[in-house]
């Protein structure tokens, strides 16, 4: 019989000890390959990296010599002494194992397991015994494995990818993608644990902050906290939830499974998205307990909010907004990939510093894309904190994916494990089924193929909606991005639902994302390398040219330089060196994003929202991101930060001429008098107008430009202007390879260095004579780890900008105005 006096859980790490060899597969010829000290959590590439074995996957062309991991057998083992000392149960518990292996402990099998995405609790008790134990994880090749499940389950259709990554519950880019190394690596890339336990444990904890009164400042909360309890003692337990001062205590009777206890609060504050207000989080400690013992306890933090998504036909079509606290939001987001290759190797701080930058770039949501994972916990706490909302996909892109066993049952767990575990987060405002899974199967000519084979419908219209329904109620569910509302409606229709734009870019100028007028944007971007630090460290061709073999390597699109080239042509001429070539693409990439997101907001309320196509990188790669691979923003993401402005003013093109859009995504209203200007590059004002403007908070208003400002007198040396406050939007009338723009405009640059705690700070100040466009200062090439506070200012004769860099090092007005450093979009300009 149990002993109830026997306190809590004993848990051993399963931390240290562990080797790795490989077992089977292609080991090239004379390579030492025996039992290798490793990592856990950890994978193979990692390990064989800290051995010294193999190259840095990630520099030059060794993607490619490395290829021969993925297709190898390999076995962690460890040893781990192990006593019972009077507990039940005891189980193994693998937080993360990718992704195909077969455990056993002393010999004997105790699982098996084949999905990154959910954990495993493996009664181990049998196996073991008194003193030394061995724990073997025997993984298969996930190669070998994905294409063997592909020819059981039917080859079913997919984008890009040599590997048939639907067969298998592994992350999607783990096989590569258009901007993704392929490793297929194999590991327990999260946590190993060894638990003893008596009496009883949660099994499962459920939280809810509810508002019951509405949401509203100061309303009534409440959080109901749902457990499942697992038992090897039929005695009677109690459940306390405690939310700051507030604790409410509720009989588990001897034998139920289950217990449900409310904790109201008189009075709470709302939680927000970071542009709209504060982001308040409360404690919630439970713990269960017999006979007064506490047998097991669980920490979450909640904040109080009420979010949906708002689809409701209208004349437009159909709506998708994001509704805060019964707020409309205009969504400035981004995707989210897996910020490293190797996820493992991503800390709390580095979730934390890159949930900043997105921050710093003036975002209010991240959407976690489908080829990847469910994040960690670290992710979603700094999300939750530094208040950017999470739409987050469940893991199936751009395929066709079976919906028979053994897939559907593996679906079925991974599902419920991870929408149970982050229900309870505030910033989760999105449920979404899969990425473009069903565009693909309307457009992509999957059907003649599928011949009414599965691909995962029922997944995405019955499966999951019916377990979001049940484990996060309250909070929104889509099948797919894009997604038009219905079946009925193409799935990526403009006027219906979000949309995915990637005519631009892949066959199209930027000019393209103006033909349209979605609801939503949940997909577009532009490609660019990453920032020089970046590239250098891990590319070392002689000569490099974006045509050599490393640079070829770290491409991943198809034909994506071409890409880059005729994407660059119809505003810069051919750059004639490699960093010209760099600063081209760079300048190319935050000027195709800012026209997109400008036209965007300029059409609000009719569009509601703009996630673009990608916030960072896995490795160092020519990508989409504006963060590069190894966290270094590129002059997009200072682009980005102007874009996301709570409050913006920019000209557009309409078909009958210029207008001035001015949102205010402020709480608070805007008015003055809009000053509108055509200026020569020599700073003289050629027309003008002032129009008083009142825009209300979270409003716009459309300003149409008089023709005499709007109207060119020579377009190769004129802008138009239109400044409201302090806040100023620009357009030029005619496209840089076709104006005047000053190779030399006179910088005048002066700079000041105070020494702080943290390195050094340059306050940097530079003076045009005449027009300077996009001006920036690329100080990675002064020193890897110097930063600058902003970029791409457009400045007319005789104005100022201030720059601030920082540095480990003091940055002196030589290295500055280096032409390498000191980069404007005239300097690609020939005269």
């Amino acid at each position: 019989m149990t002993n109830p006096q026997v306190p809590s859980t004993t848990i051993r790490d399963l931390r240290d000890g562990w080797t790795v060899r490989a077992t089977r597969g292609p080991v090239p010829s004379g390579l030492e390959l025996g039992a290798v000290p490793a990592t856990v959590p950890g994978s193979v590439h990692t390990d064989l990296l800290a051995a010294g074995i193999i190259p840095d996957p990630y520099l030059d062309s060794n993607e490619h010599v490395l290829a021969w991991i993925g297709a190898c057998d390999w076995e962690y083992r460890t040893t781990f002494a192990w006593s019972a000392e009077g507990h039940d149960r005891h189980e193994l518990v693998l937080e993360g194992v990718d992704t195909v292996a077969t455990v056993t402990v002393n010999g004997v099998e105790v699982g098996r397991t084949a999905n990154m995405h959910r954990s495993y609790r493996l009664d181990v008790a049998a196996a073991l015994r008194e003193g030394d134990n061995e724990l073997v994880v025997a993984f298969t090749s996930p190669i070998s494995y994905a294409n063997q499940q592909a020819l059981e389950l039917g080859i079913r259709p997919q984008s890009g990818n040599a590997h048939p990554f639907y067969a298998m519950r592994k992350m999607a880019c783990s096989f590569g993608w258009d901007w993704g190394i392929a490793t297929a690596t194999s590991g327990l890339w999260k946590p190993a644990r060894l638990e003893s336990w008596s009496t009883a444990r949660l099994a499962a904890v459920r939280t809810e902050a509810l508002l019951p009164d509405g949401a509203t400042e100061g309303a009534r909360g409440v959080v109901r906290v749902s457990v499942d309890v697992e038992r090897v003692a039929d005695v009677p337990l109690t459940l306390t939830v405690a939310v700051g001062d507030a604790t409410t205590t509720v009989d588990v009777p001897a034998g139920a499974t289950s217990a449900t206890a409310d904790v109201e609060l008189a009075s709470v504050e709302l939680w927000w998205p970071r542009t709209h207000g504060a982001q308040p989080l409360s404690d919630v400690d439970v713990t269960l307990a017999a006979d007064g013992t506490v047998v097991d306890a669980a920490h979450r933090r909640v904040g109080f909010r009420t979010i949906t998504l708002d689809m409701t036909p209208d004349e437009h079509g159909t709506s998708f907004t994001f509704v805060v606290n019964g707020e409309p939001v205009w969504i400035r987001g981004a995707n989210w990939i897996p910020d490293d290759a190797f996820p493992h190797r991503v800390t709390r701080e580095r979730y934390a510093a890159r949930v900043r930058q997105a921050a710093d770039m003036n975002m209010n949501l991240l959407r976690i894309w489908g080829g990847g994972l469910y994040e960690t916990e670290d992710f979603y706490d700094a999300c939750d904190a530094q208040g950017l909302l999470v739409w987050q996909d469940f893991p199936f892109a751009c395929a066709a994916y079976p919906e028979e066993e053994p897939l559907r049952s593996e679906v079925e767990a991974e599902a419920r494990e991870n929408v149970a575990r982050l229900a309870h987060r505030a910033s989760l405002a999105l449920w979404n089924g899969s990425n473009e899974n069903i565009w693909g199967f309307h457009d992509w000519a999957w059907q003649p193929r599928l011949a009414g084979a599965s691909w995962g419908l029922g997944y995405y219209t019955e499966l999951l909606p019916a377990i979001v329904a049940e484990l996060s109620p309250g909070t929104g569910y889509t099948p797919s991005s894009p997604w038009s509302g219905t079946l009925d409606l193409h799935p990526n229709d403009v006027q219906h639902g979000s949309m995915h734009s990637w005519e631009a870019w892949n066959r199209r100028p930027m000019s393209a994302y103006l033909e349209d007028v979605p609801r939503f944007m949940a997909e577009y971007g532009w490609q660019a390398p990453p920032t020089w630090a970046t590239l250098t460290r891990s590319i070392h061709d002689e000569p490099m040219s974006p045509e050599s073999p490393g640079m070829v390597t770290h491409q991943k699109a198809m034909d994506g330089n071409n890409k880059l080239w005729y994407g660059l042509l119809p505003h810069f001429e051919l750059p004639s060196d490699m960093d010209a070539w760099h600063w081209a693409m760079q300048l190319n990439q935050a000027r195709a994003l800012r026209t997109g997101i400008g036209h965007l907001r300029s059409h609000a309320p009719v569009c509601m929202g703009s996630v673009v196509w990608q916030i960072n990188d896995c490795w160092p790669v020519t990508s989409w991101a504006a963060v590069d691979g190894d966290g270094r923003p590129k002059p997009l993401a200072y682009e980005l930060a102007h874009q996301h402005a709570d409050r913006l003013v920019t000209v557009q093109p309409r078909e009958d001429g210029l207008v001035v859009a001015v949102h205010d995504d402020s709480p608070e209203p805007w008015s003055g008098d809009l000053v509108l200007q055509r200026v020569s590059y020599d700073g003289d004002v050629l027309a003008s107008a002032t129009v008083p403007v009142e825009v209300e908070a979270r409003g716009i208003v459309v300003v149409p430009v008089p023709a005499d400002v709007a109207t060119a007198g020579d377009a190769a040396v004129e802008l138009v202007t239109a400044t409201l406050g302090d806040v100023r939007g620009v357009r030029f009338l005619a496209e840089p390879r076709d104006s005047r723009l000053a190779s030399d405009p006179g910088l005048t640059v002066d700079a000041t260095v105070a020494e702080g705690p943290e390195g050094f700070v340059t306050t940097v100040t530079i003076t045009p004579d005449v027009v300077v466009h996009d001006l920036a200062l690329l100080v990675d090439k002064i020193h890897p780890d110097a930063r600058v506070d902003d970029m791409l200012v457009t400045l007319l004769p005789g104005e100022t900008a201030t720059f601030r860099v920082s540095s480990p090092v003091a940055v002196d007005v030589a290295a500055l105005m280096d032409r390498s450093v000191l980069k404007h979009a005239g300097q690609l300009v020939r005269s």
